[in-house]
């Protein structure tokens, strides 16, 4: 059976979450990027291939890599 001392021994051990607290510069930067990654969006296959050549869109993240792109 389950009492309620083991219950209150189980509360008290987990750990207490802290909260980061970044700088307002960090903050700005951190929105600037989520901003500029938005406005990016996904590339289209045009410009895929324009990085990757022809045959980019048929190969692996691998096979990209192992490229040097």
């Amino acid at each position: 059976m389950k009492t309620k001392k083991a219950k209150a021994v189980r509360k008290a051990k987990k750990p207490v979450k802290q909260t980061q607290v970044r700088p307002k510069a960090a903050r700005a930067s951190i929105a600037e990027g989520t901003r500029l990654f938005t406005l990016a969006g996904r590339p289209t296959k045009a410009q895929f291939v324009k990085v990757y050549g022809p045959r980019g869109p048929m190969m692996t993240w691998a096979q990209r890599a192992k490229g040097g792109y």
